[in-house]
């Protein structure tokens, strides 16, 4: 009798230390020093990470040199790694080298403005026995490094629960639902526009103004004016694709894709006017033509110059207050 006693007092015990530890998750307390961002591929839609990452915790199965899970890498590369266990705690601090996947918004490219997304879990533990805390202590990138092209906004780290809509085939799960903690850095970083912009539609808009050079030529000379007209209308749109090709497919309608179409719209009408302007010198109405002409080269002109300005001038604006 006394055995059994004995038997069930103990398995009250664990019961209710199981419920204890079930309600009372474990604390992990984890930081990060970002020592360097490179290599931004937009077609490919990653970039690399090198950091620093700590942790701090009691429970030694957690075992973070091989539970740790970055959701969002191509590939993880840990350069170096050290475990403190005294005092009954375990300090980890790695060196994790990460190719990275993400989306990037490229509506207003390239006056735009990225977040740079990084996230840890555990994949062995949920979240009913692990969750992060951030050590926010000190800063969490070296302000030495350049990002070449880039300026860093803002550095904000943070924890959460990331649900998962399955059970990974445990049969003992009442419902396909999973619930992890997880440990986030997210990083925002501007574009430095002007030069990038200039090198990229400067063919552009030199194509445009030989176009528009048609209408400083005589009507009369019907193969100069068609003929840069049509060569123009043939660089804009190989600017175009060789733009695209150093972005991700997309969608949407970007500045990339607004910019180009005003431009070959523009580009049509000025042949559209130089074959009216031509129908006029062949009714042998001179001046008319030459009005026309001039008329046509102001109005042209003054509506390219307003619409690219205001499209810039927008995608700069949302940029800024985003």
């Amino acid at each position: 009798m006394k055995q059994f006693i004995a038997a069930t007092t103990l398995a009250m015990l664990l019961l209710s230390y199981s419920t204890v530890f079930a309600q009372h998750p474990d604390t992990v307390r984890t930081g990060v020093y970002i020592t360097s961002i490179h290599d931004i591929n937009f077609k490919d839609k990653e970039y690399n990470i090198t950091l620093w990452l700590w942790l701090k915790y009691k429970n030694k199965s957690f075992d973070f040199l091989h539970n740790l899970e970055v959701p969002q890498a191509k590939s993880v590369i840990t350069s170096y790694s050290t475990v403190d266990s005294s005092d009954n705690k375990i300090y980890l601090l790695m060196k994790l080298q990460c190719v990275m996947k993400d989306s990037w918004a490229v509506n207003n490219f390239p006056f735009d403005k990225q977040k740079l997304r990084f996230s840890i879990e555990n994949s062995q533990y949920d979240s009913k026995s692990l969750v992060f805390a951030a050590d926010t202590l000190g800063k969490h990138f070296d302000p030495r490094f350049t990002l070449r092209g880039w300026d860093i906004d803002s550095l904000d780290i943070s924890t959460g629960i990331k649900k998962y809509e399955t059970a990974f085939g445990d049969d003992s799960q009442p419902k396909p639902h999973t619930e992890y903690s997880n440990f986030k850095v997210r990083v925002q970083i501007d574009r430095a526009a002007m030069g990038l912009f200039w090198k990229m539609f400067l063919g552009m808009y030199v194509a445009f103004l030989i176009a528009y050079m048609c209408f400083y030529i005589h009507a009369d000379s019907i193969d100069s004016r068609f003929g840069l007209s049509v060569g123009a209308l043939f660089a804009v749109i190989g600017n175009k694709y060789i733009v695209d090709s150093s972005l991700p497919e997309s969608t949407t309608f970007t500045l990339v894709d607004m910019l180009h179409g005003i431009t070959l719209f523009f580009i049509l009408t000025v042949i559209i006017c130089t074959a009216w302007s031509l129908k006029l010198v062949k009714r042998n109405e001179l001046a008319k033509s030459q009005r026309f002409d001039f008329i046509s080269a102001q109005v042209l002109l003054g509506c390219y110059l307003l619409l690219n300005a205001w499209f810039i001038f927008e995608a700069t604006r949302v940029g800024i207050s985003s």
